[in-house]
């Protein structure tokens, strides 16, 4: 179904074998005796927006925090109607996971509204479920089912991110180190942007179980405590990967300092060893009478090799004071 009037899509279910598509007109007209009403919208849409606020039934305080364009993960029973806003990984292509999807659900006994501007494809998993016969036919079913498609999305971004980190550090102890900075600081950056969405989900999914509201039974309420201590994990895990992933940080930066340290002190070596040679070549170098050694014509390599000599010299008490 085109997004026309901002509808992505709207299912009529009577039971899992029993759905029938709904155009936005079908949505408009749909009473609660019908049955249970799916309908998932881009929000921008004007059509939508005005609907939702002039003739949907739902408090325009809920359509506003529902269509507000910056959305953080928060959760509001109202009467016996609840809204939900969660954050999903970014799975499109060409964008990145760190960048969570908003879905803004308001969810009834009768009526499942759901909300979003870029696809989500956890919702996707759910319509292609509904069209097969089994997806959910309740409201709390749908609700336990999307957040639980949500958060195995978000557990295989996770893994692949403590892998990446397990990399990292091998990389670090193998001393291949200097072009990791980048890919460290991406993975920190992509750790702090789940983090900063994913720490109130976990508060949203805790406060989920305890509603009180009529269409949540005791099987719902136990598949959304299972879900919300796997997102807890998933919230502890971040922090152990960022702590990794700093102290990673730490350690290449040392890595790279201590190579630095060591090629200053070849180069202070070098320079002490080459100071006072330097000085007796400036001092024969220059062009005054009186110069000794200018008839002989030995005097050029008995130079040269009382320099080698003294380079010697030098190179003996440096190591006789353990400075090489």
């Amino acid at each position: 179904m085109s997004e026309k009037n901002g509808l992505i899509f709207a299912f009529l279910i009577n039971s899992r074998e029993s759905v029938k598509p709904l155009d936005f007109k079908e949505v408009q007209e749909w009473k609660p005796e019908d049955g249970l009403l799916w309908a998932h919208f881009n929000y921008t849409g004007v059509a939508v927006r005005k609907w939702l606020k002039s003739s949907s039934g739902i408090d325009p305080i809920i359509v506003d925090a529902l269509t507000a364009v910056e959305t953080r993960p928060r959760n509001l029973a109202h009467k016996n109607g609840m809204m939900v806003i969660l954050r999903g990984v970014n799975l499109n292509p060409n964008n990145d996971p760190e960048d969570m999807i908003s879905v803004r659900c308001w969810i009834e006994a009768n009526r499942i509204i759901t909300m979003r501007n870029r696809s989500v494809p956890a919702i996707n998993d759910l319509r292609e479920a509904v069209i097969a016969g089994n997806g959910p036919d309740s409201p709390g079913d749908f609700l336990a089912d999307l957040t639980e498609s949500m958060i195995n999305r978000m557990a295989t971004v996770i893994t692949d991110v403590d892998d990446a980190v397990d990399e990292f550090e091998d990389q670090v102890i193998a001393a291949q180190s200097i072009e990791l900075r980048q890919h460290i600081a991406e993975i920190r950056r992509t750790v702090i942007g789940m983090r900063r969405y994913l720490a109130p989900q976990r508060d949203v999914m805790t406060r989920l179980q305890s509603e009180s509201v009529d269409w949540l039974n005791d099987l719902h309420r136990m598949r959304l405590r299972e879900i919300s201590d796997r997102t807890t994990r998933i919230v502890e895990d971040l922090d152990a990967i960022r702590e990794r992933a700093t102290v990673t940080q730490e350690e290449l930066n040392n890595k790279m300092a201590e190579q630095m340290n060591k090629t200053i002190y070849m180069l202070s070596i070098i320079t002490g060893i080459f100071l006072p040679l330097g000085l007796l070549t400036g001092l024969f170098g220059i062009n005054i009478g009186g110069m000794p050694g200018t008839n002989n014509e030995w005097a050029f390599t008995i130079f040269c090799v009382s320099m080698v000599i003294i380079a010697a010299l030098q190179i003996c008490f440096f190591k006789l004071k353990k400075w090489i």
